[in-house]
């Protein structure tokens, strides 16, 4: 039976035998949730990271254990409160960082151990792409089909051969896992990305509204051919997503040969996140663009700059094409402004999980539920 090696970090805070108590149960539920493979939880008690910390930096430390530790999913359990757009969160997964985390202040005083359990259970079938509504069987077929499908490429290994390197690997890596990829980039959101970075949109629509006014621009665009308007479109979206990507970093590399495949898959994943996120920047771009241009340039002011008696619609979209090629190129420039944690939230779409008022910070937790022994 294929196995999926899931790692459990727990905050100090949880004793020993508590942590221990807590991994068997949730590999008892794994199991009975999950039967196609078999899971393999290891278990380490790990803080992540010193507060106060921010939510993408608890996912980045969660996400370096799992790739020193080579596991194919990790879930942790912090005593530090987890916050997305000032939003208390109960829990919070990342499918494209295979990493879930459950916060233990927002699990209340009452029946903490169930919840805890509960929270976990969700959190990993997020990862895994399981959108039943109670995990438990309530799945039409293909959905249950897909979920299967999805631990087979979460357990299987395409990593055979360490001597492999470029194209080739990256080819066996996308046919291996394309279900899962696809997944990946499905649970990012992509088309998000625009609402979130808003010094990106502030910066296309500057750059846009400087391209309009340029009369000297308007008989180029109505003369070029669509081909020719095509390759300043594809540039400034290529353009764009490798400045995101450089910029912030949202590439990993593999510290060992042997977590490539998981590296590769991450790198890819974020790749077309960034390239559908651009293109829809793009997209909002040309509606601003062709929107100014119609209410902005009037038909006969238009038409005596081109040098002809009348104008058509053609010559308006086309003139918004190019100066939304332009406008991307300016929005590229401004997502570089962003900080690494709005475009990593941006890119990534964290999934959080059930929303519960946060226990207040000097709250001692419910000791018959997760015991405490060392709390400072």
């Amino acid at each position: 039976m294929p196995s999926v090696k899931l790692g459990l970090i727990v905050t100090p805070a949880i004793d020993q035998d508590v942590a221990e108590a807590i991994r068997d149960e949730l590999r008892e539920a794994l199991t009975e949730r999950y039967p196609e493979v078999s899971w393999e939880i290891d278990l380490v008690r790990d803080p992540l990271a010193p507060p106060p910390v921010h939510l993408t930096e608890l996912v980045s430390a969660a996400r370096d254990r799992l790739l020193a530790e080579d596991w194919d999913l990790a879930v942790g359990i912090t005593e530090l409160p987890l916050r997305l757009s000032h939003r208390p969160l109960l829990s919070h997964a990342s499918r494209t960082h295979g990493v879930g985390l459950v916060s233990l202040p927002a699990l209340g005083v009452v029946q903490r151990r169930r919840r805890l359990q509960s929270a976990l259970l969700d959190a990993i079938a997020t990862l895994i792409g399981d959108r039943s509504e109670d995990g438990r069987g309530r799945r039409s077929p293909a959905a249950r089909l897909g979920v299967e499908r999805r631990l087979a490429e979460l357990a299987s290994d395409v990593d055979d051969d360490p001597d492999a390197q470029g194209v080739a690997f990256l080819a066996r890596v996308l046919s291996g896992n394309l279900r899962l990829l696809v997944g990946m980039v499905g649970a990012n959101h992509p088309w998000r990305l625009v609402s979130h970075l808003w010094r990106a949109m502030l910066g296309a629509v500057a750059a846009l509204v400087f391209a309009l006014v340029q009369v000297e621009l308007w008989p180029i665009a109505t003369t070029i051919s669509p081909i020719r308007l095509a390759i300043p479109t594809l540039g400034s979206i290529v353009a764009a997503a490798i400045a995101l990507i450089i910029a912030h970093g949202l590439w990993e590399r593999a510290p060992e040969p042997r977590v490539r495949e998981q590296v590769a898959l991450f790198n890819l994943a974020t790749t077309f996140t960034v390239v559908f996120g651009v293109t829809a920047l793009y997209l909002s771009v040309f509606l601003i663009s062709l929107t100014g241009a119609v209410v902005m340039i009037e038909p006969s002011f238009f038409a005596k700059a081109l040098g002809q008696r009348d104008v058509s619609v053609w010559d308006y979209l086309r003139l918004a094409w190019l100066a939304s090629s332009l406008g991307t190129i300016g929005g590229a420039l401004g997502a570089t402004l962003e900080t690494d944690e709005t475009v990593r939230e941006a890119a990534y779409a964290y999934l959080p999980g059930v929303e519960r008022r946060p226990a207040p910070t000097g709250e001692a937790p419910d000791r018959s539920a997760v015991e405490t022994a060392e709390r400072s």
